[in-house]
């Protein structure tokens, strides 16, 4: 990572921390600290943890993962070895930082228990929360840096729908047609993060694990994949028929992408998540099928797949200018088959910027 786009970053991070008055944000190895400086240590039992107040940041780190990551960051460390253990050293970063007496802690919900608790016992008369108001926060709202990435990625999983359409014939084994996504992925550089490919009534599980089921004429198949080039990913949902449609496809079909348009229409800067998730359920509920859509409207994706925000029932989140998410409601009938749309898009001032160039219409496969 460019050096100027961590001093951003952790700028970013500090003033968030001085509107919640958060006195000191502890993350370990993962997505938290791969945002904040562009990479982060292997991850293991040892204790290692970025450090941030507002005075300065430090690492406690293991020496086995020092000189490595001294190439990737000039954040102070301090360093600890197998034969002395991290409490040393890590009273001693809390003092380099002025954060031995923090009040007001956040704490990266991802990293491992036992190190936020060795954190705990130093700081043992703190009020402690997870990070959405200040590192989630930050998180949410997406530089041009990071649009740019997502979007390269969108564009990889277009080309590998495709390929995975233009394999497809009856015969073929869901597992199959995975592999051909995959190294479509691959061929890009951009190794797959996960695959879905649900023929028939598989199709009625909306995360089905992709197995050896036949696809046959008359299938409904939903496929959801996504891969990972340069630290980001991308995810996709989109349809295949084999020969003719089963029985009320066409309907079901128009309805989710009614769902997808009455989503994206309500999606602008302003307005609750709440409300976006409401627009697609109030679709597929007057339309009889409430019962069926079983998951939420969408989710935020960043480093990860799935972040904040996420667009639910009982999300309060304000959707902002930056933000990015999917939108993918479905409908899926049990024994018969499912249908699932996703578009990943970028909120913009005027609505949402969507990624993909790929038609939400079912692609077509001869029987």
């Amino acid at each position: 990572m460019d050096d100027k786009i961590q001093k951003q970053r952790l700028q970013k991070l500090r003033d968030t921390m001085r509107k919640t008055n958060t006195d000191l944000v502890a993350v370990g190895p993962g997505a938290h600290m791969q945002y904040l400086l562009g990479f982060h240590p292997h991850a293991d039992e040892r204790p290692c943890l970025l450090l941030i107040a507002l005075s300065g940041e430090v690492f406690l780190i293991p020496s086995i993962n020092a000189q490595g990551s001294r190439t990737k960051t000039d954040v102070a460390f301090q360093i600890w070895g197998d034969d002395e253990g991290p409490n040393t050293a890590l009273k001693n970063a809390l003092l380099s930082i002025n954060a031995d007496e923090a009040k007001n802690i956040v704490l990266d919900e991802t990293m491992r228990a036992d190190f936020a608790l060795l954190l705990l016992e130093y700081l043992p008369k703190t009020k402690h929360r997870f990070t959405l108001d200040t590192l989630g926060a930050a998180r949410m709202l997406k530089g041009e840096d990071e649009i740019a990435l997502l979007k390269e990625n969108a564009l990889i999983a277009d080309r590998a729908m495709l390929a995975g359409f233009e394999a497809i014939k009856p015969g073929m084994r869901e597992i199959e047609i995975y592999e051909v996504i995959k190294n479509q992925f691959s061929s890009e550089g951009a190794p797959i993060e996960f695959g879905i490919v649900g023929g028939g009534p598989n199709g009625a599980f909306p995360h089905h694990q992709t197995g050896e089921r036949i696809i046959q004429n008359g299938d409904a198949v939903v496929v959801d994949i996504g891969g990972r080039k340069n630290g980001y990913p991308s995810d996709i949902t989109r349809m295949a028929i084999i020969g003719t449609a089963p029985d009320g496809y066409e309907e079901v079909h128009a309805i989710v992408e009614a769902a997808v348009v009455a989503a994206m229409q309500t999606a602008r800067p302003g307005v609750r998540a709440s409300e976006v998730d409401a627009a697609a359920r109030n679709v597929i509920s007057d339309a009889g099928f409430g019962e069926f859509f079983v998951h939420r409207t969408g989710h935020g994706m960043g480093i990860d797949i799935h972040e904040h925000p996420y667009i639910t029932a009982t999300s309060e989140t304000i959707l902002q200018s930056g933000m990015v998410f999917s939108i993918e409601p479905g409908i899926y009938l049990p024994g018969r088959f499912g249908i699932r749309l996703e578009e990943i898009v970028v909120l913009r001032d005027d609505g949402p910027e969507v990624f993909s160039q790929l038609p939400r219409t079912a692609y077509l496969v001869n029987g």
